[in-house]
C-alpha cells in the first residue's frame, strides 16, 4: 500500500452537484405548487359558475310556478267568495256555474275544479253545469281544512283522476281553500287541481345538459316533477329518506356536491324555495358537464408541466453529471500533480506543502514532529551495473517497503529526489521516529535489488525532530534530518542516525 496524502480540494466534494440538485427540486416543487393551486381556484370558480347559472334556473322556476300557483289561488278565491254570495243561490244553474268559476279560465293546464260541501259531496263542478255526483272526504286536502281552520292554501300529494276517461294516468296536484261560515265552522273546500304537464312544459324550456336533472319536491320529500326521470313511476314517491333530500330538506336554500343515491352519479345540486310555498326546486348539473372544460384544461396544463418538470429534472441530472466529471478529473490533476509518477508516492510539492501545514499545525498543538530522510545504498552503482529499468523498479520496491510501515492518515511519504525518500511523521517524537525508521531499515535488507543480485537492498535513515524545547525552524529541521542521514553514509551505510 502506498501512504501518500490525498492533496487539498478546491471545495467541498459534491456540493455544487447537490446545490443544483436541491435548487432544480425545489424549483419543481414551486412549480408543482402554483399549478396546483392554480387548477384548485379554476376548478371552484368553474363550480362557482355552474352554481350562478344553476341558481339563475331555480329562480326562473320558482317566478313561473309562483305566479301559476298565484293564479290558482286567485281562482280559489273567487270561488269561495262567489259561493258565499246570497244572491246567486236564487238564479238559474246556469248563471251561478257562470259566476263561480269565472276566474278559473286563467288558470294553466288547470283540471278539475269544485266545490265541495262538509261531508266531502261535489255541488258544484267547473267542467258542468250540473255536477257530477262524487265524494272526496278520503283526500289528503279535505282532511287538512276539516281538521286545521288555519291551513290556508294546500298543495296536495300528486294524484290520479278516479275516472275511466282519457286523462285518467295523468299526474295532477291540487289546490285548495277551506270554506268557513261567519261563525267559523268548516263548510266545505274549493279545490283546483293543475296537471304536472305544466312543470314537463316548463322545463323542456331549459336546457341543462344531458345528464343533469330537474325537480320539484313538496316539504315531504315527494317528487312533484322530474326532467329526466332517473326511475320509471318516481312521481309521487317520496324520497324524504334519502341524505341528499334530508340535506334539501333541513336548509331550504343552498348548494352542495354529492353523489346520486338513484344513479351514483356525482352532481352539483343548487336548491331553492318557491317563496312560502311548500316546494322545492333542484337543480342537480352533471360535474361531468360541470368540470368537462376544466379537465381538458387542467389535462393540458399538468401534462405541460410534467414535460417542464421532467425536462429540467432531466438538463439538472446532466449538469449534475458534467459537474461530478469535471470535479472527478479535477481531484486526478490535482492528485498527478500531486504523486510522482514512477513510485506513486507524493513528490516534492506536495511534500513541502504537507511539511509546512505540519509544521504550522505542530506550532499551535505543542505536539512534536519529526521528519526522516531515506536515501537507498549504493543506488548509482546498482543503476549502472543492471540499467535504468531495473533502477525504477528498485525505486517503486523501496517506496513500497517505506509506505507499508508508515500507516497514519496524517504522515506522508514522499519521493525528494532521485533515490532519496523523505517522511513526514506528525505528533512523533524523536523515540518514536527510531523505531519507525528501524522497522523500515530491516524490512529494506529484507527486499532484494534484483533476482540474483549479490547483496540486498540497504537505506541509510536521518531523524530530525521538533519539540517545544526545540528553537529551530523548519529549514534548520530539514537541514538537521538532511545532516544527520550524511552521518549515516559516512558511518557506513545500513543504519539510522537521529540529529
Amino acid at each position: 500500500m502506498i501512504a501518500s496524502r490525498t492533496p487539498p480540494s478546491t471545495g467541498k466534494t459534491g456540493r455544487p452537484e447537490r446545490l443544483l440538485i436541491l435548487g432544480s427540486l425545489l424549483s419543481v416543487i414551486a412549480i408543482v405548487c402554483i399549478v396546483t393551486f392554480l387548477l384548485i381556484r379554476e376548478h371552484a370558480s368553474a363550480q362557482e359558475a355552474a352554481t350562478r347559472g344553476a341558481t339563475t334556473i331555480a329562480q326562473l322556476i320558482d317566478a313561473d310556478v309562483l305566479r301559476t300557483v298565484e293564479l290558482y289561488d286567485l281562482t280559489l278565491q273567487g270561488l269561495i267568495a262567489a259561493a258565499q254570495r246570497e244572491d246567486l243561490k236564487n238564479v238559474s244553474p246556469s248563471i251561478r256555474h257562470l259566476a263561480l268559476f269565472d276566474r278559473s279560465t286563467t288558470a294553466r293546464f288547470k283540471g278539475d275544479i269544485l266545490l265541495l260541501d262538509k261531508h266531502g259531496d261535489v255541488i258544484a263542478d267547473s267542467s258542468r253545469i250540473e255536477p257530477k255526483p262524487g265524494n272526496f272526504a278520503d283526500r289528503d286536502y279535505f282532511l287538512a281544512h276539516a281538521f286545521n281552520r288555519d291551513a290556508g292554501m294546500f298543495i296536495s300529494r300528486p294524484f290520479k283522476t278516479r275516472c275511466d276517461c282519457e286523462y285518467a294516468d295523468q299526474w295532477r296536484i291540487s289546490f285548495s281553500r277551506r270554506m268557513s261560515s261567519e261563525t267559523g265552522e268548516f263548510i266545505g273546500v274549493a279545490v283546483a287541481s293543475m296537471k304536472l304537464d305544466y312543470f314537463d312544459e316548463l322545463f323542456n324550456s331549459l336546457d341543462i345538459g344531458s345528464d343533469s336533472t330537474l325537480n320539484i319536491i313538496n316539504d315531504d320529500g315527494v317528487l312533484l316533477a322530474q326532467k329526466p326521470y332517473l326511475q320509471r313511476d318516481s312521481i309521487g314517491k317520496s324520497f324524504a329518506t334519502r341524505p341528499n333530500v334530508v340535506r334539501i330538506l333541513r336548509e331550504g336554500n343552498g348548494s352542495f356536491s354529492s353523489v346520486s343515491s338513484i344513479d351514483q352519479q356525482k352532481r352539483l345540486y343548487t336548491y331553492s324555495r318557491v317563496g312560502n310555498l311548500p316546494l322545492t326546486v333542484i337543480v342537480a348539473l352533471s360535474s361531468d358537464e360541470v368540470f368537462a372544460a376544466w379537465r381538458r384544461t387542467a389535462l393540458l396544463i399538468s401534462g405541460a408541466t410534467g414535460v417542464l418538470c421532467i425536462g429540467l429534472l432531466w438538463l439538472t441530472w446532466l449538469l449534475a453529471r458534467e459537474l461530478r466529471l469535471r470535479h472527478r478529473a479535477e481531484r486526478e490533476l490535482a492528485q498527478l500533480a500531486a504523486t510522482d509518477d514512477l513510485t506513486g508516492v507524493a513528490n516534492r510539492r506536495m511534500l513541502d506543502q504537507s511539511l509546512r501545514h505540519e509544521w504550522f499545525r505542530a506550532q499551535r498543538s505543542g505536539k512534536p514532529l519529526s521528519v526522516m530522510m531515506i536515501d537507498a545504498d549504493h543506488f548509482k552503482a546498482f543503476n549502472d551495473r543492471h540499467g535504468h529499468q531495473a533502477g525504477d523498479q528498485a525505486l517503486r520496491d523501496l517506496a513500497r517497503v517505506i509506505s507499508a510501515n508508515v500507516r497514519r492518515p496524517a504522515d506522508l511519504v514522499a519521493r525528494y529526489g532521485g533515490e532519496e525518500f523523505s517522511v513526514i511523521l506528525a505528533e512523533t517524537d524523536g523515540a518514536g521516529a527510531r523505531q519507525i525508521a528501524e522497522h523500515i531499515r530491516e524490512a529494506v535488507q529484507q527486499l532484494p535489488w534484483v533476482e540474483g543480485a549479490e547483496r540486498a537492498m540497504t537505506v541509510s535513515i536521518g531523524i530530525s525532530t521538533w519539540t517545544t524545547r526545540s528553537e529551530s525552524t523548519l529549514e534548520q529541521l530539514l537541514f538537521a534530518a538532511d545532516k544527520a542521514l550524511y552521518q549515516a553514509k559516512e558511518s557506513g551505510r545500513n543504519r539510522v542516525v537521529a540529529g
